[in-house]
């Protein structure tokens, strides 16, 4: 066997072992969350022979966990509409504009992430009652928001930084504004990097739990419903809160996958 062919079998089985340990978690918990009670608890199987939806009825509309999860979703999809709608323009400015102070505002831009956030639960639920957007949909956005807008100004600054300023310098001398130049030259060549954010961001909110249990009552995320009602129950409801967590933010990364793949092919080149 030469040795592109042993190369090529110790990558392949690599590959494999790093899927199968990522796997196998997913695996199990899929299992466990349409597994009857009565083989879940029986010791004799291991792979459960018996399946049913009843746990999901149960938790989607016994404990809310329906209402939690279309929550959840719209937060997730604000957060990240807010955070790039406010750290794009930053990140740009960071990445192509010199100005004195420039590291220090980079700096306390990622200082803001020191805090913990059982510091910062309180005040935020003292000062949102003041203002009236406690336990709403906005109050926990804005949270999501403050929690993930430094990451998404950060990332979005190198991501720029990587673009060559050549393609906007060339399409202002063919005639192009500054800002039809971003959309047209740099927003498109920045895009994998910018679809890797949003990931970033989708995960961070989505499995958020603290602040959200902390700022609602009524209107509850899904990692707070679960965390009030779903941990108190027979523990298939916990694995079957846990599908319910794990399938949003797999099904998202497996959409955004292709420019996942596009980032990666250009900062190979």
């Amino acid at each position: 066997m030469d040795k592109e062919k042993i190369k090529s079998l110790l990558t392949f089985l690599i590959a494999g072992m790093i899927s199968l340990w990522f796997l196998t978690p997913i695996i199990f918990i899929t299992l466990s969350a349409f597994a009857t009670s009565k083989d879940y608890y029986n010791p004799n199987y291991i792979i459960p022979r018996h399946y049913t939806f009843s746990h999901f009825y149960k938790l989607f509309f016994t404990l809310s966990a329906g209402h939690a999860t279309l929550i959840s979703l719209s937060v997730a999809a604000l957060t990240i509409l807010l955070s790039f709608l406010l750290g794009v323009p930053a990140g740009y400015a960071l990445s192509r504009y010199k100005f004195k102070g420039k590291n220090t505002l980079k700096l306390t831009v990622l200082s803001t992430r020191m805090f913990p956030l059982m510091i910062l639960a309180i005040p935020l639920l003292i000062i949102f009652m003041q203002i009236g957007i406690s336990d709403t949909l906005w109050g926990i956005v804005l949270a999501h928001t403050t929690m993930v807008l430094p990451f998404v100004i950060l990332i979005t600054s190198s991501i720029f930084a990587g673009v060559d300023i050549a393609f906007e310098e060339a399409a202002l001398i063919f005639g192009l504004s500054r800002s039809k130049a971003f959309f047209k030259i740099t927003l498109p060549l920045a895009l994998p990097g910018l679809a890797a954010s949003a990931i970033f961001a989708f995960i961070m909110s989505w499995n958020e739990v603290f602040v959200a249990s902390i700022l609602t009552l009524q209107n509850r995320t899904l990692p707070a419903q679960i965390l009030s009602t779903a941990m108190d129950s027979p523990d298939y409801y916990k694995f079957t809160a846990g599908f319910i967590m794990a399938v949003p933010a797999l099904v998202f990364i497996f959409f955004a996958r292709r420019y996942l793949v596009s980032l990666w092919g250009i900062s190979l080149k």
